[in-house]
């Protein structure tokens, strides 16, 4: 016996759960693959970016964003690459910012890796952007050139400056590198708690061929976390901000330290999100090498029907969790793309 049908039209408006009982209400969209660093856990140095006609325009990036979002999504967040560098970014902040006032999304953010921050902090927060997550693995001019192979992170300093003078809340996000910054790690966190930014700690992932093993980059948080708790007194926080980080409070600080972990403690089970690419490829697992084309039905009609129906069907092979595996037998990516492509 068949059940009700469901209407093209409602599938429009119809919340997305996933097989597990996941309600889906994060979308992070990466608007580029390009980025103007090559930190070496993330890219290889002569990286192959796509050709500029196959990313959706910014208009079909936000005609995809509204369909998340009339589909219940609350929280949106902007990667790349790096997504200040996409010409004309702004305009599609601007557009989404609609949302924003219509009071059909709670938040709109993005991840950068600051060096355009100066150029742009002030027009984000005029479009009710409200904070933002900086990625910043060290305060050493020489590291920071060494990580991102020609960065210069005056640029990114004077960034996060412009975007708190223009009342943005600031997180910084550090990836945590074996031999590299792991002893400036409480440096880095005094340094941000200092100055009422949070500092989420990341886990090298093992995305993508960089030319070089990650066993060697890799660094457990749950050593991490151990060394700190020598020096610091840490307390678990059960609040979140929708995204896999776990919290602690540190009373040395007075600030908040996160810790993201897909290697020692992943964190799928109360996972709300999927991501997009900059060609419309929907990734709805991080670690997973799923692909559910959505480009295509964006540009197959003018209205949003088809691109709901495969977004209902690409939400219904989400899987349960990642398979991230770093050692000595498995150091090679767990998956192909590299994670500019899929969006931080």
């Amino acid at each position: 016996m068949n059940g009700p049908s469901v209407s093209p039209r409602a599938a429009l408006s119809s919340a997305m759960t996933d097989p597990f009982g996941r309600t889906i209400t994060y979308l992070r969209v990466s608007v580029t693959d390009r980025c103007d660093l090559r930190c070496f856990y993330c890219m290889s140095e002569d990286m192959t970016f796509l050709p500029k006609a196959d990313l959706l325009t910014l208009e079909e990036l936000d005609r995809l964003c509204s369909a998340f979002i009339a589909k219940g999504v609350k929280k949106l967040r902007l990667t790349g690459g790096e997504p200040l560098v996409r010409r004309n970014v702004m305009t599609l902040v601007r557009s989404l910012s609609r949302h924003l006032s219509s009071g059909a999304l709670n938040e709109l953010t993005l991840t950068t890796n600051g060096t355009q921050l100066a150029k742009h902090a002030r027009e984000l927060a005029d479009c009710g952007v409200r904070r933002i997550n900086v990625s910043l693995d060290t305060l050493d001019p020489k590291k920071f050139r060494e990580i991102t192979r020609w960065g210069e992170i005056d640029k990114v300093l004077e960034g996060i400056e412009a975007a708190r003078a223009a009342g943005l809340a600031v997180k910084i996000n550090a990836v945590a590198l074996k031999n590299l910054n792991e002893d400036e790690l409480p440096e880095l966190m005094r340094w941000a708690h200092g100055k009422g930014m949070g500092l989420t700690l990341i886990e090298v992932m093992p995305m993508g061929e960089i030319g070089s093993g990650r066993i060697d980059q890799y660094l457990p948080l749950s050593l991490v976390r151990a060394r700190l708790a020598q020096q610091f007194t840490l307390t678990d926080l059960a609040e979140s901000t929708g995204g896999p980080a776990r919290y602690v409070s540190v009373a040395e600080t007075g600030g908040k330290l996160g810790f993201i972990t897909p290697m020692t403690h992943n964190f799928c089970e109360s996972c709300n999100r999927v991501r997009i690419t900059c060609t419309g490829t929907l990734h709805t697992c991080l670690g997973h090498e799923d692909a559910s084309d959505l480009r295509k039905p964006l540009r197959a009609s003018s209205d949003d029907l088809l691109l709901a129906d495969a977004i209902d069907r690409a939400i219904g092979l989400k899987p349960k969790g990642h398979d991230f595996i770093i050692d000595r037998r498995h150091d090679r990516p767990s998956v192909s793309r590299h994670m500019s492509v899929t969006g931080g």
